[in-house]
């Protein structure tokens, strides 16, 4: 299989495969007996929970339905599909400029690096709208790029010039551009002062703990202060003082050495770096890419991005105080005491759920510049007794200083014993109550062989099921409802799975059925009225275990009650993935990501145009407002 069809974690554990299975004799009397338990659960817990009858539900006389939109149906066709009474329309698209000087698409060359620069970048994923003296700004993560698209003028799809290469990375990155209503549609303010491109050659301050680490330095900033860039950004955040935060996941495939015998230390490898990379050739145009030559540039990857958007000439800041690992999203809650809480996964097979709190308080008008450089850091142990506490990572309790927890927080993680979990995506904080939500969003490893660092994976409580498919959605209430308690307790909203399929675990938890089934949750979001917005990143086959769950798709979750209700379903061979509201909340605007990734998809335009991800704007008909 070449790399192109292999999950960005799969073609990690190629390079860097997983240590040997020690420790792991009885894997399968402990299946037997966690499926024993797990059969309790789902009668008598599980299913309860979701019913909401335990400490983490709300009392009973919420209103019986609050979706306002009837099911669609699962289905395979190669276009979005909404309820009845709804409409969609695109966006923007990979290559639609950005600025009236740049040439329209070009399907025939896919564009230059120059073009590629000023233009909407390729698989956005996480997105926000913000809203500043009547001007509507879009922030949206551009992940990656289809390299067999991007280069697919070329023979075999791969790169011929540099400027290929630029080109894919000027792809990677953020587009900030000002959107406005034209006759009732939202649409790109070409041209203005706000708009704006930033890319892995963007220039970043460095700060928090790891800021000036001998660990950060590189020939080309001795300071270890200043970095170029940043790229892979997956989920997102928002400050309450109106920045975006833009999150570094699989940073380490774009790293390679000139010599592919070359062997990095393991605290490298512990987060996927290697000699080779995934096929973009970086490090063919930018030294800084040679691990060989430049072994502490993976370091300062990683990371949480602050970006100012209204700002257009300030510099984004890497804030290694929130750790470094494949950060999917990043949540923003103000606890009771003004104390700032971030949330964020570590999105890999057997990684680990986080928790940033801050030292200082937030003030609608004191200083926010140091709220996101000074707390405390610390990763969730979830007990199978439904209850957890975060284990702080300190020089005391981890044995390393501060810079280093920020650099190796994977290694600071696995020191203190914290949980792993089934790749930890997206959180969401409810609006309504003190509570958060977790995307588990799958684990084909669990209880089959350890982490990249070592850990047992073996099942446990909020991680049921070996050889996870599937993927659940956990969700935890803070001790004494404040987000900076150190103890918590938890269940499980939804185990995804297939009850056309199987009659055990894999089914899936009571409000999962064959109307509503899918796999793998990965975006989360709230919105006002407190309805769960769930987004899958899945298998998309419609066959074996996963018959009858059709494309990747957008579900809406009742809290409350447990129903879960499909609201849409993406093109063929597509990710949906990010999403946020107009400020009149009247159009929602949702991501679609690498359409026809495999070839099978000519979405939007259909016919024989390239597959284009892009963002796109989802409204009622009668123009009434959406969540």
């Amino acid at each position: 299989m070449n790399r192109e069809e292999l999950s960005f974690d799969d073609y990690d554990e190629t390079i860097n495969p997983a240590p040997e299975n020690t420790g792991f004799d009885t894997v399968v009397e402990t299946a037997l007996s966690r499926r024993g338990f797990l059969g309790g659960v789902m009668s008598f817990g599980v299913g309860t929970f979701v019913l909401g009858t335990t400490a983490l539900s709300t009392p009973a006389g919420a209103s019986a339905d609050r979706f306002g939109f009837e099911q669609v149906a699962a289905n395979t066709l190669d276009t979005i599909t909404v309820p009845e009474g709804f409409e969609w329309k695109p966006l923007t698209l990979w290559g639609d400029p950005l600025w009236s000087d740049v040439p329209a698409f070009d399907e025939a060359t896919r564009g230059t690096a120059a073009s590629q620069a000023r233009a909407f970048g390729d698989n956005n994923d996480g997105m926000s709208v913000f809203n500043l003296h009547g001007k509507t700004l879009m922030v949206v993560n551009n992940e990656y790029t289809n390299r067999k698209l991007l280069w697919g003028n070329r023979p075999d799809a791969q790169p011929e010039t540099d400027d290929d290469i630029e080109k894919g990375m000027m792809a990677h990155g953020v587009s900030v551009f000002q959107v406005t209503p034209v006759d009732g549609d939202w649409q790109v303010m070409l041209d203005s002062d706000l708009n704006r491109r930033i890319t892995p050659r963007t220039e970043m301050d460095l700060t928090g703990p790891a800021a000036g680490h001998d660990l950060m330095k590189t020939a080309a900033d001795p300071t270890g202060t200043k970095a170029l860039g940043t790229w892979n950004n997956c989920g997102n955040g928002e400050t309450p003082w109106g920045t975006y935060l833009a999150c570094e996941e699989n940073f380490n495939g774009y790293f390679s050495a000139e010599d592919e015998a070359h062997e990095v230390s393991a605290e490298l490898k512990r987060y996927g770096v290697s000699s080779k990379d995934w096929g973009y050739g970086w490090a063919k145009v930018d030294e800084r890419f040679d691990v060989s030559k430049n072994p502490n540039e993976p370091n300062r990857a990683g990371y949480v991005v602050e970006i100012d958007p209204f700002n257009p000439t300030s510099t984004p800041k890497k804030r290694t105080a929130l750790g470094r690992f494949k950060h999917e999203n990043a949540e923003v809650v103000i606890a009771a005491n003004g104390k700032v809480v971030v949330y964020m996964g570590d999105d890999e097979r057997g990684e680990f759920l986080y928790r940033f709190v801050s030292n200082g308080i937030y003030t609608p008008t004191g200083s926010t510049e140091g709220l996101l450089d000074d707390g405390v850091l610390s990763v969730a142990k979830f007990n199978d007794d439904m209850t957890g506490v975060w284990l702080e990572l300190t020089p005391e309790t981890t044995g390393m200083s501060a810079a280093e927890i920020s650099i190796h927080t994977r290694m600071a993680a696995s020191k203190v014993g914290a949980t792993t979990m089934d790749r930890p995506e997206w959180v969401a904080a409810n609006p309504a109550k003190v509570e958060a939500y977790v995307a588990l969003t799958n684990n084909k490893n669990r209880g089959v062989k350890p982490n990249a660092g070592g850990d047992d994976t073996s099942a446990n409580g909020v991680n049921p099921r070996e050889a996870n498919n599937y993927g659940q959605i956990a969700r935890w209430v803070p001790d004494a409802a404040d987000h900076t308690a150190k103890g918590f307790i938890w269940d499980l909203y939804a185990l995804a799975g297939n009850p056309d399929v199987h009659s055990d675990a894999y089914a899936g938890s009571d409000n999962i059925n064959a109307g509503n089934m899918f796999n793998s949750p990965d975006g989360l979001l709230f919105d006002d009225n407190g309805l769960l917005w769930i987004q899958t990143d899945g298998a998309y086959s419609n066959e074996g275990d996963f018959a009858g769950m059709g494309n990747n798709q957008m579900l809406v979750g009742d809290t409350v009650t447990g129903e879960i209700r499909r609201f849409m379903v993406g093109p063929k061979e597509c990710e949906v993935t990010g999403m946020c509201w107009s400020p009149d909340r009247r159009t929602m605007f949702v991501g679609i990501q690498h359409p026809g990734e495999k070839s099978g998809s000519h979405f939007p335009h259909g016919g024989d145009t390239l597959p284009r991800s892009g963002v796109f704007a989802i409204s009622r008909k009668d123009g009434a407002v959406i969540g």
